[in-house]
């Protein structure tokens, strides 16, 4: 039957949803640094937001439940000596954050407890910072804390260098020394590994325990800054700079072997603004809002190909942008994500992402487990050789207004020696195009329509395919499409036919309905293959009710073609008939009328014969 394909998502409708005037962080005065950074930081408890102050540098610290228009005067977070450029939240401690300067110093800070800035003080009290990290010659750019270990910490400067620090002793241990300023960071899941981008269009991936890159290769070629991400627990990086001809793009590489992007580069648009990207790898997204426009686009990560899933579009353009974790988002609005961007320098808008279901219950299938507040090794463990994912949380308690319940890590860092996990067997970059054909069916499906034989067989070889489902492997569950039947046109005679019938095409795509079902018991969203037990047991099942289907569908659809066969006769038999009147009246009225009345009389004959046709 003719069909189109439509890739299966759970994330394919998710929407972007902003947030009124008066439900957003009003009345600041954010800074105007040109420095290319994010100028905010975001967890479940807090916002930090670079701060344009006079006499130093400064930033502002906001309780992220006090929303409104903020007072004039707030509490600073002050002592560097020169403009804030950067600042990070610790990801096991809400209450801990660094800040980097232009006056070449680190900065790490305690927000006081109980912390608000609505106080009766008339000069509200600033706070200084618990510990000052000194080492960079320039001024330091970007902070970042490991995802897996506690209280390390890595900072790039001006200098040409990466320093990692242990804030527990206040000193550096290690150094990462590139040719050229750094424009971004970013760590591995286990925090093992280090990605960065300068300024020199170079994409370096560091063993940063050895001080030295694993991998250099060119990156993006444009002049304009890139970014890096690592995507989460994958081997893979997404990577967004600019061409040659300043288009945008966006990169995916494989940690493992750098040299190319996979199937190369992807251009966005020509806009000039930094693409400020962003992975979420509780739904396997990569998020990219660019600089001075208001747009966030979003993508699925499937096959090692980045699938557009839509846009959220605003007139208000960003310049800054963070990203809350996972275990702040609102679970029981099916938000599975919320960022927060800055407008216009003086107000911070929420945006909420959200899966549009009715239910009323946990959605497991769309909040796996994420990772809490517990570290995978200290900083001690971690400078000694010590590597290790943390602990992961199971939202469903958090759903359930409980305490976060522990649940282990399923992940497993992949070796060498192991394949890579994606469908496609090829997987080098020297051959870029093979992933390529899983995107034949959509191209093949805008061809016309097809012809009743031709359908017929695609019905049998649907049914053929259910039917040999118990004796395939998992090669069939993991495919990332199902086949969406496209209505096929008849005549009118059918179509009221069908209406006293009622339609037959629901019929068919029921049977894979009971197909997601193994899935979902399966322990690790990062492995989708089942256990031979769960996937043969529903095999059956859903071969036989596809064939009684299919079998009754076929015989609808012979029964309407009988039926049209036998009006098409009789009405050609009536078109014979009168086509024999007719000549036999022309002779008559040649014989007995005057070629006037002859005229008059064909005409009208003509005019019956052509609506006996319609």
């Amino acid at each position: 039957m003719a069909g189109r394909f439509v890739r299966a998502s759970k994330y394919r409708h998710v929407f972007g949803r902003g947030t009124k005037k008066e439900q957003c962080y009003d009345n600041l005065r954010i800074s105007k640094n040109a420095w290319d950074t994010n100028l905010i930081k975001a967890n479940p408890e807090y916002l930090s937001v670079n701060w344009e102050a006079s006499g130093g540098g400064a930033f502002a610290v906001i309780p992220i439940n006090e929303k409104g228009r903020l007072p004039e005067q707030i509490p600073l977070f002050r002592g560097h000596t020169a403009a804030v450029l950067d600042t990070d939240w610790s990801p096991f401690n809400d209450s801990l954050i660094s800040s980097a300067s232009d006056d070449g110093k680190v900065f790490i800070w305690k927000v006081p407890e109980g912390f608000t800035l609505y106080t009766d003080a008339e000069e509200p009290a600033d706070v200084s910072p618990v510990a000052r990290l000194t080492g960079h010659m320039r001024k330091v750019g970007h902070v970042l804390f490991n995802p897996a270990a506690e209280n390390v910490l890595a900072s790039a400067s001006g200098d040409y260098t990466v320093k990692l620090w242990d804030i527990e002793a206040g000193s550096t241990k290690l150094n990462l020394r590139h040719n050229d300023i750094v424009q971004s960071l970013s760590w591995s899941a286990d925090g093992s590994m280090l990605v960065s981008t300068s300024r020199d269009k170079k994409l370096r991936m560091w063993d940063v325990r050895q001080e030295k890159p694993a991998q250099e290769v060119p990156g993006h070629p444009g002049a304009k800054n890139s970014r890096a991400v690592w995507m989460g627990e994958h081997d893979r990086i997404a990577t967004t700079g600019f061409s040659r001809m300043s288009d945008r793009q966006l990169g995916l590489w494989d940690a493992r072997a750098l040299k190319e992007p996979i199937g190369g580069f992807q251009i966005l648009d020509s806009i000039s603004g930094v693409c400020m990207p962003f992975w979420d790898d509780g739904t396997q997204c990569l998020y990219l809002a660019g600089k001075g426009d208001g747009n966030i686009r979003y993508y699925e990560y499937e096959n090692d190909k980045f699938e557009y899933l839509s846009e959220y579009k605003s007139p208000d353009p960003q310049r800054g942008i963070a990203f809350l974790p996972k275990r702040g988002i609102n679970l029981h609005e099916n938000e599975v994500l919320r960022c927060f961007k800055t407008v216009n320098d003086a107000y911070i808008e929420p945006i909420s992402f959200i899966v549009p279901r009715r239910s009323e219950m946990f959605q497991s299938d769309i909040y796996p487990p994420t990772t809490g507040l517990k570290p995978g090794t200290t900083a001690s463990e971690w400078f000694g050789g010590k590597t290790a994912l943390p602990p992961k949380i199971s939202l469903e308690s958090v759903y359930e207004g409980e305490p976060p319940e522990e649940v282990p890590s399923d992940y497993k860092p992949p070796s060498a020696s192991m394949p890579i996990q994606s469908p496609p067997p090829t997987k080098t970059v020297a051959e870029p195009p093979k992933p390529a054909p899983a995107a034949a069916p959509t191209a093949a499906s805008r061809g016309p329509p097809q012809s009743m034989k031709d359908n017929k067989a695609s019905i049998s070889n649907m049914a053929s395919k259910f039917a040999d489902k118990d004796g395939e492997s998992s090669e069939d569950e993991t495919s990332s499409f199902e086949e969406v039947p496209k209505p096929v046109e008849r005549p009118t005679a059918a179509r009221q036919e069908e209406k006293t019938r009622g339609p037959a095409i629901s019929k068919e795509p029921e049977p894979p309905k009971p197909t997601p079902a193994p899935t979902k018991t399966s322990p690790s969203s990062s492995q989708p293959t089942p256990t031979p037990t769960t996937a043969s047991t529903p095999a059956p099942s859903a071969a036989a009710g596809a064939a009684v289907g299919i079998k009754d569908y076929l015989t609808d659809i012979k029964a309407m073609l009988e039926s049209q066969n036998k009006t098409m006769s009789n009405q050609s038999e009536q078109i014979a008939s009168l086509t024999m009147e007719v000549n036999l009246l022309k002779a008559k009225i040649g014989a007995q009328s005057s070629d006037r009345e002859k005229d008059e009389r064909i005409r009208q004959l003509e005019l019956e014969l052509e609506e006996a046709k319609s």
